[in-house]
Order: structure tokens, then C-alpha cells, then sequence
């Protein structure tokens, strides 16, 4: 069996875990994998500014760095900002796959411009991380937010009704006014609401975590993981200070 080390970026109780664990379903995930979600154990609140993302990207890297000592054949980070997934890189020799770079990806291989639908405008930054730091910024028609705060462990559970039509008409004119050919959840919290919007859209509708775990679960099939000469591994790793219990 080959174990999955999924983080989720914000401390929550075990309901909280359990309900982000539903966008990968039982029959989702390929014979002879286990993915196992696990929350960090402090930090951020929402990932709604630099001090938050500064803490996803601490405790995230915090929750992985014992990942291959555990065990676990690959690690999948829980959130489109991809927090923690360099660092992890440089230090793991597991595959390590963000949401985001997966996402975008995969938006690029299905269409020509793609754009990020979100629930509100303070998550703007974590795309823009991601997009700058690939040089895809050209490729990205337009990120747009139906201005709603996100629960970030309840998700969109009781709020559907009213939620799903704010995003379809939010991707609506992403598609029509800005030429988007395909669109991006701006969150894995948000994946209740993708086998809706896929089925009232006209274009592809990418559910980034589901995305980026088909990523991983490929590449640890095929034995590949991330080049080294990328992610170099430090000279001095003081991560090991980590395993020791030093915060």
C-alpha cells in the first residue's frame, strides 16, 4: 500500500479534517493507494494575508519534513497556494505536489487562457505567488471572487444553494468578458461545488485538489519525483531540529 501524506494548511478538529477529505472519495483513489489527511497543529486562521501565508508555509513544511521517515510515498499539500511545497522539495526525496502548480498545469495542457474563480478577493496574493513564481501570469485570463468569507472547515456545506450560483455567474463572465477557455476552483475547500459548475459550464472545470492528487498518485507510479538539481537539498539541514521537537 502506498500511503499519501495530505496537509491541510490550517489547524482544525477532526470534523474539519474529515470534511476535506471528502473531495477524495473512496472510489476516487486507485487501488493500492491510501491518502491520509492531516491538519497542521498551529497557525494560520484563513490564508487571508502575508502573516497567514508566512505561517501555512512554516507549518506545512513543519507537518511534511518526517513525511518519508513515516513512511508515506508521496506528500499532497491542501490548499492552491501551494505553501510549504518548495521547501518540502528540498528537503524530501518523495514526489511533493501543490494544487496549484497541478492545477494551472492542467489548465494549460486543456485550453488556451484559463481563470481562477474564488470565494473572496483577500486570497488574491496566494495566485498570484503561484502564477509569478511559474512565469504563467500570460496564461492566466483573469482571477475573480464572488466576495463571499470562506469557512474553511465547514466548506460550502448549508450555504450551496446560494454559493453555486454566485460562482457559476462569476465563471460565467470570466468566460464571457475576460476569454477564459477553462476554469480553475481557487480552492480546495471549494470542491463541493465542481461537478456543479462542470455540468453548467461550457468549458472544463478543474477541482484542484482531485487534480493534484491524480498528479501524485501518476508520478509515484511511474517512480518520479522531483529533480534535485531544482530543489537542492541544504548543506546544513536544520530541519532535522524539527524531528527533535525544536520549534
Amino acid at each position: 500500500m502506498k500511503r499519501i501524506k495530505v496537509i491541510v494548511p490550517i489547524a482544525m478538529d477532526e470534523a474539519g479534517v474529515a470534511n476535506r477529505a471528502q473531495q477524495l472519495p473512496d472510489d476516487f483513489v486507485r487501488p493500492g493507494f491510501a491518502p491520509t489527511f492531516e491538519a497542521v497543529r498551529w497557525g494560520a486562521a484563513l490564508g487571508d494575508s502575508y502573516h497567514d501565508t508566512l505561517l501555512m508555509d512554516w507549518t506545512v513544511f513543519q507537518a511534511g519534513v518526517t513525511a518519508e521517515d513515516e513512511g508515506y510515498a508521496g506528500v499532497l499539500i491542501d490548499t492552491v497556494s501551494d505553501s510549504g511545497l518548495w521547501p518540502l522539495r528540498s528537503v524530501l526525496s518523495i514526489p511533493v505536489v501543490g494544487p496549484g502548480e497541478a492545477s494551472f498545469a492542467a489548465a494549460m495542457t486543456l485550453g488556451k487562457k484559463f481563470s481562477v474563480v474564488t470565494m473572496w478577493p483577500q486570497w488574491f496574493p496566494l495566485y498570484e505567488k503561484v502564477l509569478n513564481q511559474h512565469g504563467w501570469d500570460h496564461r492566466c485570463a483573469s482571477v475573480r471572487s464572488i466576495d463571499t468569507r470562506p469557512d474553511v472547515t465547514e466548506l460550502l456545506e448549508g450555504k450551496e444553494e446560494v454559493v453555486f450560483a454566485k460562482l457559476k455567474a462569476e465563471a460565467t463572465r470570466a468566460i464571457e468578458e475576460d476569454g477564459a477557455d477553462v476554469i480553475v476552483l481557487g480552492s480546495t475547500t471549494m470542491h463541493q461545488s465542481a461537478a456543479y459548475l462542470a455540468g453548467e459550464l461550457p468549458v472544463p472545470v478543474i477541482n484542484p485538489g482531485q487534480v493534484a492528487y491524480k498528479s501524485l498518485e501518476t508520478l509515484i507510479e511511474l517512480g518520479l519525483t522531483h529533480s534535485k538539481k531544482a530543489f537542492p537539498a541544504p548543506e546544513v539541514p536544520m530541519h532535522v531540529n524539527i524531528r527533535k521537537g525544536w520549534y
